[in-house]
C-alpha cells in the first residue's frame, strides 16, 4: 500500500472541526432536552442526521479533495462505523452493570465520546508514522486485525464483556474508593472530608477503556484502507461522534441482529488480509467499500429472514 498524500488544505481541517463542534453542541442540547429518554424513533431519527452530515461532508472532500480521497473517507467511515456497533453493545452492559439512570446516560456517553476524540487522534498519528517508518508494522496490524476477527467469530455468548473485570476500575479502586449511590451529575463527592468517586465517575472509566481497546481494532482497519491522517480521523470522528444516538437506537433493539457480530468478524478478517497482502496486490477502494457494505447488508438481512433457531421458538 502506497501511503497517500496527506496534503490536505488547512481550510479542510477547520471546517471539520466547526462542524464536529457544531453538531456535538446541537446533539448534546437534543439529548439534554429530552433528560436521555429517548424513544428509537427519535433515535433513529438522530442517526440519520449524523449519516447525512457525514455524506455532506464527504461531497465536500469529492469537491475539493478529489473523488479518491472521498472514496476513501467514505470507506473509512462504513468500516469504523459498523465496528462501533459491537461497540455499543458493550455500552449496553456497561450502563447496565452499574445502573446508570436514563437521564445521566447522556453525560456518560458525551464524555466518553470526548476522550475517544482526542485518543483516536494520538493512536492514528502513531499509526501512520509507524507505517510510513517501519513499512513491516502494517503486516503486524493486518495479522492483529486477522486474531480479533477469529476471536469475534469463536466468542461464546456468555464471554461477554465484563465491566467489574476492568483493569483500568480495579486500579483506579486503590487510588480512590466509588460510592455506590448517585449524586447528581457529579463525578466525585467529599464526605467527611474523604473525596469519592460515583458510579457515574466510574463508567466513564470504563467506557473510555473498552473505546481504547476497541480503537486497537478499528484503527488498523481504517489504515488499510487509507493511510492520510486527515481521512483516517476524520472518518473516525464522524462516526464517533454519532455513538450516542445510536446507543439510544440499539438499546432499544440489541437483540434485533443476531449474526451482525459474524459479519464484523468476517469485516476485520477481509480488511485483515487487504493490509497484508497490499505490497503485493491492491485492492481497489471502491471494491473495498462494495465488500464491506455488501457483508453489512447480508448480516442484517439474513438476521431478519433466518433468526436462529432459538429465537423463532422464542
Amino acid at each position: 500500500m502506497e501511503p497517500v498524500s496527506t496534503s490536505v488544505s488547512v481550510a479542510m481541517w477547520i471546517a471539520f472541526w466547526v462542524i464536529v463542534l457544531a453538531a456535538l453542541f446541537i446533539d448534546l442540547a437534543v439529548l439534554n432536552k429530552h433528560h436521555g429518554k429517548v424513544t428509537i424513533k427519535e433515535a433513529a431519527v438522530m442517526v440519520c442526521a449524523w449519516v447525512s452530515l457525514a455524506v455532506l461532508f464527504g461531497g465536500t472532500i469529492w469537491l475539493v479533495e478529489g473523488p479518491n480521497h472521498a472514496l476513501e473517507f467514505f470507506t473509512g467511515y462504513v468500516l469504523e462505523y459498523s465496528l462501533s456497533v459491537d461497540n455499543m453493545f458493550v455500552f449496553i452492559m456497561i450502563f447496565g452493570y452499574f445502573a446508570i439512570p436514563s437521564h445521566l446516560q447522556p453525560k456518560a456517553l458525551l464524555w466518553g465520546i470526548l476522550g475517544a476524540v482526542i485518543m483516536r487522534f494520538i493512536f492514528i498519528f502513531i499509526g501512520v508514522k509507524l507505517i510510513s517508518a517501519f513499512s513491516w508494522t502494517i503486516y503486524v496490524f493486518g495479522a492483529l486485525l486477522i486474531f480479533t476477527a477469529a476471536k469475534m467469530l469463536l466468542q461464546k455468548e456468555d464471554d461477554n464483556f465484563d465491566p467489574s473485570q476492568s483493569f483500568i476500575l480495579k486500579v483506579f479502586k486503590k487510588i480512590m474508593p466509588i460510592k455506590t449511590d448517585y449524586h447528581g451529575e457529579n463525578f466525585f463527592i467529599k464526605e467527611a472530608g474523604k473525596w469519592f468517586a460515583t458510579p457515574l465517575f466510574a463508567t466513564v472509566l470504563v467506557i473510555e477503556m473498552s473505546d481504547l481497546i476497541f480503537a486497537v481494532d478499528s484503527i488498523p482497519a481504517v489504515l488499510s484502507i487509507t493511510q492520510d491522517t486527515f481521512l483516517v480521523y476524520s472518518s473516525n470522528i464522524f462516526a464517533i461522534i454519532g455513538l450516542r444516538s445510536l446507543y439510544f437506537l440499539l438499546s432499544g433493539m440489541a437483540t434485533k441482529f443476531p449474526y451482525l457480530k459474524y459479519g464484523l468478524s468476517v469485516i476485520l478478517f477481509f480488511v485483515g488480509v487487504k493490509m497484508i497482502i497490499s505490497r503485493f496486490f491492491h485492492i481497489p477502494v471502491v471494491a473495498s467499500l462494495g465488500v464491506i457494505v455488501g457483508i453489512l447488508v447480508l448480516s442484517v438481512l439474513a438476521s431478519r429472514f433466518f433468526p436462529p433457531k432459538e429465537e423463532q421458538a422464542g
